[in-house]
């Protein structure tokens, strides 16, 4: 055994004798560097407990909880079987919660598990060095569950953590501090940075790299169905649905109309979609268009339907139509814009809408009967009421305009309340509601008004989307979240066509007039910043969506037609995939020849300790002391004791000091700023004395 690992053995039993937490800096360095990267571990893993089940992030933290205890002990490392046997469990365990051992869920699991079983087969360079690559695989899944600004931060920090630890690993003597081995691998990235940003921006795009297809799904958003309570769960979600930026200025809330999926079959307690028939031709929607149309462009986040939320209306003409590269849409008689697939990435798409529009045939509606079908027995008091309404006098050749404005009329008058949190409604949920609660959330409302009118003889039908948006931010992006979800009702008449009512503004106009939805109880630490400063609380929220968005957008969304217009503002006038290879063959060409001339520069330049030992025998070579390259400063500091006696004390005491910074706790790689000013100082006063009292060999 040498001397460092003598004496690095000797301060790991010193220091399992004291104390058990002797403080950071006191710590032996076996201990401090295992500490360390058992936290960059914990770090990384820690985003993953939010979709792991209970039993990983428990076994994960008492092994790391264990190796902790064994590094501040000095304890030896376990044998195999109790590693074999927590392992066993753990795979157990995976395919009881997955019912497979294969996909990404059970393959995040494992990987977590076998990161904090291998530490504590930490007896080798070998193993550490299998603790680091799996920890940098490890960064790479968070990109399976979420590819936020939030999480990209996360990634970078557990990054840099892994480098630091591994250049730790990399420096076995001395007592290198962390802020050093820091600054090493900080520069080792900012190295990196050119030709990883080269290949980010040139790389061929054929697919998202990370990420299944049913990875992108939200977990919350409307529906193809509805059930009394269901916009109102998806309305307690804050996050964003998607992000609308217009060409000018912006159309009033009111005005904000997102159309979603639109239900027109109802079984008595759930609405759905009409089922879409094979082999029968869409119809497009009648649309006649008036006033000057919008134009907007839309970034929409994942969603669990095929279809877009887009701004009412927005016809299939040229110039107003939305386009996504590699995407079909299609328009279909609901005015709804269908897509061949679920929407599992991020889209950005331009369009126009008219808001003052009128849809559908006026003559006479070919499926009406089905539009005023109710099912037999359901909400009997509220089918008795809307005839019973309809046979008044005022009413018995009412028109569906006139019929609509008497529902509305009794809305406002009867004390009904708009609310988030209404409570479950049994199986006559319309009949519960408009009689003996009167509380509910805009389905409530919507529904209710669509069974009223139905129940009159009047086509009627529910649509729901997104109503209302937040105001623009620094870049003019408003946000529509998904508590912004809404659902309303049209009925048709004749002669006009169909007709959009939305009940929910009779009870509560803020909500429609003004965009204010309600909004759902923050979490712990949202609402104590929220109580303390409302203002602050949401200028934060604005600032950290605004920088998010802009993430999306200039990272996230660089795609494969960003690429082609690069190569256009390079001189390309046609680019194609063999421009894209060619340029990033040229441009990695280029970079890998200046890294090889960096290279060969560095090898022949010389090391700054070396130049300073230079210096320093060069300063003591007038002084009758003639150095070589490999003696120490200490090996120095007795020669010039003993060659210059008492006078060349300063000058020895100079040496050790930089002795001590090199090679002791310090371990620093050079001297402060003044060392060598106050040594040359010191030896030219030597020099100057004459005669120089040598000392006899």
């Amino acid at each position: 055994m040498n001397a460092a690992a003598s004496t690095g053995a000797s301060a790991a039993a010193a220091g399992a004798k004291g104390p058990l937490w002797p403080g950071w800096h006191k710590l032996p360095r076996e201990a401090r560097d295992t500490l360390f990267q058992l936290g960059v571990i914990g770090w990384t893993i820690l985003p993953h407990l939010g979709h792991l089940p209970w039993w990983c992030g428990a076994i994960t933290a008492v092994v790391l909880s264990w190796r902790a205890w064994l590094a501040l002990t000095n304890g030896p490392l376990p044998n195999r079987w109790p590693v074999i046997g927590l392992l066993v469990i753990a795979t157990g365990l995976t395919l009881w919660t997955e019912r497979t051992l294969l996909g990404k869920d059970a393959g995040v699991m494992l990987l977590v598990v076998l990161m904090g079983l291998k530490t504590l087969e930490l007896r080798a360079r070998r193993d550490a060095l299998v603790v680091f690559f799996l920890g940098f695989f490890l960064v790479l899944t968070h990109c399976l569950y979420s590819q936020s600004l939030l999480t990209a931060l996360w990634m970078l920090v557990s990054a840099w953590g892994l480098l630091t630890a591994q250049v730790l690993a990399s420096m076995p003597v001395g007592r290198p501090t962390l802020k050093r081995a820091g600054k090493v691998a900080a520069r080792s990235a900012l190295l990196g940075l050119p030709l990883m940003a080269l290949l980010f921006v040139l790389f061929p795009r054929f697919g998202p790299l990370w990420g299944l297809p049913q990875d992108g799904l939200g977990h919350t958003g409307l529906s193809g169905s509805l059930r009394m309570g269901g916009v109102a769960d998806v309305a307690n979600d804050d996050t964003v649905a998607f992000r609308i930026k217009f060409d000018d200025r912006p159309p009033p809330q009111a005005q904000l109309y997102f159309r979603g999926p639109v239900l027109t079959q109802f079984d008595g307690l759930e609405w759905r979609q009409p089922p879409q028939l094979t082999g029968v031709p869409r119809v497009p929607p009648r649309l006649q268009l008036h006033g000057r149309p919008v134009g907007y462009e839309l970034l929409v986040e994942p969603i669990r339907l095929s279809l877009l939320p887009l701004l009412e209306a927005t016809p299939d003409q040229p110039g107003a139509a939305p386009s996504v590269t590699g995407w079909p849409l299609r328009l279909g008689p609901d005015l709804q814009w269908q897509t061949d697939r679920l929407i599992t990435d991020r889209l950005r798409l331009h369009a126009q809408a008219w808001p003052d529009y009128q849809m559908g045939p006026r003559e006479s509606l070919p499926a009406g009967f089905e539009l005023t079908r109710l099912p037999e027995g359901s909400n009997p008091r509220a089918l008795a009421w809307a005839r019973a309404l309809r046979a008044e006098p005022g009413l018995a050749r009412a028109d569906a305009s006139e019929l609509a404005q008497a529902l509305m009329q009794h809305i406002r008058r009867e004390g009904f309340s708009y609310t988030l949190a209404p409570g479950a409604y049994g199986r006559q949920a319309v009949d519960e509601f408009w009689f003996d609660r009167k509380q509910g959330f805009c389905e409530h409302f919507a529904a209710s008004f669509v069974v009223m009118m139905r129940a009159m003889g009047v086509p009627a039908r529910i649509v729901t989307g997104y109503q209302g948006a937040e105001p623009p931010d620094a870049d003019g992006w408003m946000i529509v979240r998904q508590s912004n979800a809404h659902a309303w009702a049209e009925y048709w008449q004749a002669g006009v066509g169909w007709r959009r009512a939305d009940p929910t503004a009779a009870v509560a106009p803020d909500r429609v007039q003004a965009g204010r939805s309600l909004v759902p109880r923050p979490g712990l630490m949202a609402g104590a910043l929220t109580s303390v400063s409302p203002a602050l609380a949401e200028q934060l929220r604005r600032t950290w969506e605004l920088l998010d968005n802009r993430w999306n957008q200039w990272v996230m969304n660089y795609s494969r037609s960003r690429q082609f217009d690069l190569l256009e503002a390079m001189g390309f006038s046609a680019p194609s995939w063999e421009d894209l290879t060619v340029t990033l063959i040229g441009l990695l060409s280029l970079v890998s020849l200046t890294a090889a001339a960096w290279a060969w520069w560095d090898r022949h330049r010389q090391d700054p300790w070396q130049r300073l030992h230079r210096q320093i025998r060069e300063a003591l070579l007038p002084l009758g002391i003639h150095a070589q390259p490999h003696h120490a400063p200490r090996a120095l500091a007795r020669e010039v004791r003993v060659q210059l006696g008492e006078a060349g004390t300063p000058l020895a005491e100079a040496l050790e000091a930089l002795d001590r910074s090199r090679y002791g706790h310090e371990n620093r790689r050079l001297p402060g700023p003044t060392w060598w000013r106050q040594f040359e100082r010191e030896a030219q006063r030597l020099r100057r004395r004459k005669p120089i009292q040598l000392q006899p060999g």
